[in-house]
């Protein structure tokens, strides 16, 4: 099956130097689809999200129409820049996590990768389990997915 999203997921490491090894299914993906530079970035610091640039750049662009006296603009692009950092995968699959946000999202050795159609997010393994223990789907939001469609 050729699969040209990202979807699923799987485990991966962050080696001592704080670089994620992109497991291979996803990284296939995003070479083939983006090319091999990103962004990492977060607008929480819970987790990491791994944006190839074309994705990145499209974000900018939209949030660009924002009016810039906007405070959600302000407050979520000021986490964007805080947290992020251009990076490109290196030969072996890897990109380096920025190190503000290898520390607040507590990633380091096994992490868990989440594909989300056109980018990567990066949790630090108990972190999301007990994310999705602590927050269950409730019946409202399932009704809420029904109305889109879903």
């Amino acid at each position: 099956m050729d699969i040209n999203v990202l979807m699923g997921h799987a485990p991966a490491k962050v080696d001592e130097k704080g670089r994620l090894k992109i497991p291979a299914g996803f990284r296939k993906v995003i070479e083939e689809r983006y090319g091999l530079d990103c962004f990492i970035t977060s607008a929480d610091g819970q987790h990491a999200i791994v944006y190839p640039m074309p994705v990145w750049l499209d974000l900018q662009s939209r949030l660009a129409k924002v009016p810039s006296t906007s405070t959600a603009r302000k407050k979520f692009a000021q986490r964007l820049a805080y947290y992020g950092q251009p990076a490109a995968i290196d030969g072996q699959g890897r990109v380096l996590v920025p190190a503000v946000l290898r520390e607040v999202a507590a990633i380091a050795d096994d992490v868990v990768v989440l594909g989300e159609t056109d980018h990567l997010i990066v949790w630090n393994e108990e972190r999301i389990q007990r994310q999705l223990n602590d927050s269950p789907l409730t019946a409202d939001e399932l009704k809420e997915l029904e109305l889109h469609g879903v």
